[in-house]
């Protein structure tokens, strides 16, 4: 699978506070919280670019990445792809 997120992956990054938000909403305890998601990304299910985000779904997870920044601004467990466009 390729597009701009992967092939931007070096540039993946997030905030202290989007730290905190992803340890909280997942349950994770691992000290790289940005190696963690560039895991994930790379082994993703789907990818899907909506408006100025791209959402990852893999292992029953959602990421979501500013498309511009490549900031990781959340993560959320149980949330299922939906490849279909959004009108």
């Amino acid at each position: 699978m390729s597009n701009d997120l992967m092939q931007n992956l070096e540039r993946l990054h997030t905030t202290k506070l989007g730290i905190q938000r992803i340890r909280r909403n997942l349950d994770l305890s691992v000290e790289d919280v940005v190696l963690w998601c560039k895991e994930k990304i790379q082994r993703a299910d789907d990818i899907v670019r909506r408006g100025k985000n791209w959402y990852v779904y893999v292992d029953n997870v959602t990421i979501t990445v500013n498309a511009h920044s490549f900031t990781i601004i959340t993560a959320h467990k149980g949330i299922a792809s939906v490849s279909v466009p959004l009108p």
